[in-house]
């Protein structure tokens, strides 16, 4: 794949990201519930840590530091993209997972959180809120182990061929 068409990719998810995080904000109050089914409400929150709220009761040093670990990671995606451009699925992952940093990179260094406001529950359980950016970073992740077993078994396939 391209770089080009990587970047491409990326810059999908973040104006999807982007733009979603701008409607919802500019339609609900902070902490307003719209249920829509039996089991997902969009509800408006902010998120000043990592995932799942880790660090987000700290001082606020957390913001530089999650904007550097996202920089420095987006940095070294564009240079995996560039320099595995040949492997698809591999590329196609990593462009999911650079556009959802890059949409939470500009929220925090914008805003100082990230905006949230997909909420998936079960009964009175709710997972934590989440957003575009969050989504494609899973998705991403989750084909980056999908392509790492086929590889490996890819690879000891062809070892017992020869």
């Amino acid at each position: 794949m391209k770089l080009h068409t990587s970047l491409g990719i990326a810059l999908i998810v973040l104006i999807l990201d982007l733009a979603s995080k701008f409607w919802v904000e500019s339609t609900m109050q902070f902490g307003q519930t719209i249920p829509l089914t039996g089991f997902f409400n969009l509800v408006l929150t902010y998120n000043a840590g990592a995932a799942f709220s880790f660090l987000s009761a700290e001082s606020g040093w957390q913001r530089w530091f999650l904007s550097g670990i996202a920089g420095i990671a987006a940095l070294a995606i564009a240079y995996m993209l560039r320099k595995y451009q040949h492997e698809r699925l591999f590329c196609w992952s990593l462009s999911l997972v650079l556009g959802g940093a890059l949409g939470n990179l500009y929220d925090r260094i914008t805003l100082g959180h990230v905006v949230d406001f997909l909420d998936f529950y079960v009964g009175d359980y709710h997972w934590p809120a989440f957003n575009i950016a969050d989504s494609a970073i899973c998705i991403g992740a989750a084909l980056l182990i999908y392509e790492s077993f086929r590889s490996k078994k890819d690879s000891e396939d062809s070892g017992h061929n020869t």
